[in-house]
C-alpha cells in the first residue's frame, strides 16, 4: 500500500471524530470537511517542487522559495467532493476547480457519468481529485480516467474515509495514482457503505435525505 498515505496530523484526527457523530449538524459538518480539507492539503502538496527567487526585505536582498512547475487544479467529484474545494483554496487561492458528476447506481453500484467541466489547460496542471468517501472506488476510477482521457498526467486523490475495498480497486485501476486519507476503515456493508465511516457525505453537508 505504498501509494496510500494516512494523514493522522492530532489536529486532522480530532475533526474527523466529530465529524463521524451523527449528531453534528450540517453546519459544522461543513465547516470541519472545509477545515480538513484544508490540513490534509498541507500533505498532499508536500513534493510541489520549488525554485529560488530573490526578494528585497526592509533590510536587505535574499534568496528564497517559490514553487514551480505546473500549476494546481483541483476537480471535486460532484456533489460531496464539493465540500472540500473551498478548504484546498483557503491554502492555494489560485488553483483552478473542475468538476466531475459521476453518480453510483443504487442497483449496480456501478459509476455513471454525468457532468464534466474542466479547465481548459487542465492537462498541464497537477490535479487533486477530492471526494470525502472512497468506498467501493467506482467514481474515483471513472473520474480519474475521465481526466486521462483529457490528457492529464499528474493526478492524486483526496478523501476523507476510505474502504479497504475501495483503496484496493483503485489502486488496480490506476496504480500510478497516489491516494491520501485520514482514515481507513473496516469494510463496505451490504449497501455499499462504508463501516463505521460517517453515513452520506453529500447529504450530512446538504441537509439532505
Amino acid at each position: 500500500m505504498s501509494s496510500v498515505h494516512l494523514i493522522d496530523h492530532p489536529l486532522v484526527q480530532h475533526k474527523l471524530t466529530i465529524i463521524r457523530d451523527q449528531a453534528t449538524g450540517p453546519k459544522d459538518f461543513r465547516d470541519l470537511v472545509e477545515e480538513m480539507s484544508m490540513l490534509m492539503a498541507y500533505e498532499v502538496t508536500r513534493d510541489m517542487p520549488l525554485e529560488d527567487l530573490e526578494v528585497e526585505t526592509p533590510i536587505g536582498r535574499t534568496t528564497g522559495k517559490v514553487i514551480a512547475g505546473r500549476q494546481l487544479g483541483i476537480v471535486p467529484i460532484l456533489r460531496a467532493g464539493l465540500g472540500m474545494v473551498g478548504g484546498v483554496l483557503k491554502l492555494i487561492p489560485a488553483a483552478k476547480v473542475g468538476h466531475i458528476g459521476v453518480y453510483r447506481d443504487p442497483d449496480t453500484l456501478k459509476p455513471v457519468e454525468y457532468y464534466c467541466k474542466l479547465p481548459v489547460d487542465v492537462e498541464e496542471r497537477q490535479v487533486i481529485v477530492l471526494d470525502p468517501m472512497l468506498a467501493t472506488g467506482g467514481s474515483a476510477a471513472a473520474a480519474i480516467k475521465y481526466l486521462k482521457e483529457r490528457n492529464v498526467t499528474s493526478i492524486k486523490f483526496m478523501c476523507i474515509v476510505a474502504a479497504p475495498e475501495g483503496i484496493e480497486f483503485l489502486q488496480r485501476e490506476h496504480p500510478d495514482v497516489n491516494i491520501y486519507t485520514a482514515a481507513i476503515d473496516q469494510r463496505l456493508n451490504d449497501h455499499g457503505y462504508i463501516v463505521p465511516g460517517l453515513g452520506d457525505a453529500g447529504d450530512r453537508l446538504f441537509g439532505t435525505k
